[in-house]
């Protein structure tokens, strides 16, 4: 791309698609993976409580067995703290609505905590990255305990129960470390593959970043994965293949880029059982794994809870990005569940979770949340209407039917979020029935209303509540990314700079980067803001990844030209 090439201004108020945002995707290569663990986790509690007669306890253990839905993507040392994590998390926020509920019935003040506990768990989930499905399982279990009746002597009872479940739902979750040690390794580092592949067949800035993106993942992915294995030896050099390519193809076209084939190929072999595929190493490997074992020591050594609440303490801290998305949260929680009340809706805390549901990172994406869920909710209706009659049949078939709406919602959401809304709607209408047969058609019309209230509100109060802090996530990524610039530009320029200086160099610039990129992203899709320092990203980015070519020339990754070698 020309270096005097600039993006047109963006204006303050977007244009809102309607047809790209209902787009079938391909599904994701795990979907299967979600959707198994989560009917494992749902299947014993469920059963164990078909064959006491006490069906009536679902909720309970639901709010444990929906924690297997988190940390696929994770190396099962990381996923075994963050699922833990999520026990303990939705155990906190299912405590405290089942205590309030115990206590008031006063409908205002239910709505007012669910929207507190709304907005507190979309903060911590957007601060720690927790990943998919988010803040909306919390919020779907916290809102609905608030209005289940309950007593003050039942919590301990209720809160074992969801403790037993999540429990389970951990060990269904990490067990598959014991025959697929390096499983999730493999797969992220098939993806950086793939996505040099991608980027060496057809060079742009979005095939670049989408390429340094999952090449900086499977580094993550192996750094947080423990102790190197012989496999996750061969998947490092796998890696480095990848990050070479990436660095061949950022100078001006003049290095000859990587075999696309090849990279395919290699990462097709690294996502089945077999061996990892052992090519030559590329030039620089051996001082790359080297900067990579000098970062996995520092990491032991940084280990503790200090650190990771000091790093917590930084993502909520004075203006972060995430705290403008949860006052949104709040205001447009509260808002739609006090109008749902208003309109005489039964369930006025359907309205508070689908307007949790509608909070994205800007406000275009809230935009396409919104149409998702109002598309996949009416049409879930439809299919309640239709499955009801058979899932009053008798108790057993109607765990089986909630357990195939589980099932089918985490194998359809990665093909869109409505499709997956499709599934989950039905499975969350047929959840009441285990406290009691309730009239079809009162159920079908609250629940349609309180779609179009809570998508309504929600999306209302993310126009109201602006969120000028994303331009200022873009600056603070700027001037980040020109720090980490001339950090390697200075170890570039010195000839005494060893292996690992250079190594460190590169990977804080191309964390910086991506960064920038994901910075720029998000604030370009928020209205009513200062518009974006357009042309001084491009240079920022054109001159980082120039530097960065220059540095793997150094390491020995890449041979360019001598007109390209100068930073």
């Amino acid at each position: 791309m020309s270096d005097t090439a600039i993006r047109p201004r963006k204006p303050s108020v977007h244009r809102l698609p309607v047809t790209d945002v209902l787009r079938l995707k391909s599904p994701a290569e795990i979907w299967y993976k979600p959707a198994l663990s989560v009917v494992v986790a749902s299947v014993v509690p469920n059963l164990l409580l078909y064959s006491s007669g006490r069906l009536d306890l679902i909720m309970y253990t639901m709010a444990g067995s929906l924690c297997a839905l988190y940390g696929h993507n994770l190396p099962y040392a990381r996923r075994a703290h963050t699922v833990l994590r999520v026990v303990l998390g939705m155990a906190a926020g299912l405590a405290v609505a089942l205590a309030t509920a115990s206590v008031t019935d006063s409908t205002a003040v239910l709505i007012a905590v669910g929207a507190l506990l709304a907005a507190v768990q979309k903060t911590f989930c957007d601060a720690t990255r927790i990943g998919p499905p988010g803040n909306v399982i919390f919020a779907f279990v916290t809102s609905a305990a608030l209005f289940a009746p309950q007593e003050l002597r039942q919590v301990p009872g209720h809160m074992a129960l969801m403790l037993a479940a999540g429990t389970f739902s951990w060990l269904v979750t990490t067990g598959p470390a014991l025959w697929h040690r390096e499983g999730p390794e493999r797969l992220a580092t098939a993806r950086a593959l793939d996505a040099a592949a991608v980027y060496a067949a057809d060079p742009d800035p979005r095939s670049r970043h989408a390429a340094a993106a999952a090449v900086q993942a499977a580094w993550q992915a192996l750094l947080a994965a423990g102790r190197p294995t012989p496999v996750r030896r061969e998947l490092e050099r796998l890696v480095v293949h990848a990050e070479r390519a990436l660095a061949a193809t950022s100078g001006d076209g003049q290095v000859p880029r990587a075999d696309p084939a090849e990279l395919h190929r290699w990462a097709t072999a690294t996502r089945a059982r077999g061996p990892v595929p052992g090519p030559a190493p590329a030039p620089g490997t051996v001082e790359e794994v080297f900067g990579i074992d000098a970062e996995r020591a520092g990491r032991r050594m940084r280990r503790g809870r200090r650190e990771a609440r000091r790093r917590l303490l930084r993502a909520l801290g004075p203006g972060s990005p995430v705290l403008p998305v949860a006052f949104r949260t709040l205001v447009g929680c509260a808002l739609a569940g006090y109008v749902s009340s208003a309109l005489g809706v039964g369930h006025p805390y359907w309205a508070v979770v689908t307007a949790a549901s509608v909070y994205q990172p800007n406000l275009a994406l809230s935009w396409s949340r919104a149409l998702q869920r109002t598309v996949g909710n009416l049409l879930g209706v439809l299919v309640f209407a239709a499955v009801i009659p058979l899932a009053r049949v008798g108790p057993l078939v109607l765990v089986l039917c909630v357990l195939f709406f589980n099932f089918a919602a985490e194998a359809l959401i990665t093909r869109n979020y409505w499709l997956g809304s499709v599934a989950v709607t039905p499975m969350a209408l047929l959840i009441l029935e285990f406290g009691g047969l309730q009239p079809a058609g009162e159920l079908i019309a609250d629940r349609a209303l309180d779609t179009l209230v809570g998508v309504a509100v929600g999306f209302l109060a993310a126009i109201a509540v602006t969120n000028r802090r994303a331009s200022g996530r873009v600056e603070r990524a700027l001037a980040s990314a020109g720090e980490a610039r001339d950090h390697a530009e200075r170890a570039v320029a010195d000839p005494e700079a060893g292996a690992l200086a250079l190594e460190t160099a590169r990977r804080r610039l191309t964390a910086a980067l991506v960064e920038l990129r994901d910075a720029s992203d998000v604030a370009s899709g928020e209205w009513w803001q200062r518009a974006l320092p357009e042309e001084e990203l491009l240079t920022a980015e054109q001159a980082g990844h120039r530097t960065l070519a220059a540095t793997a020339q150094r390491q020995g990754l890449i041979t360019l030209p001598p007109a390209n070698g100068a930073v």
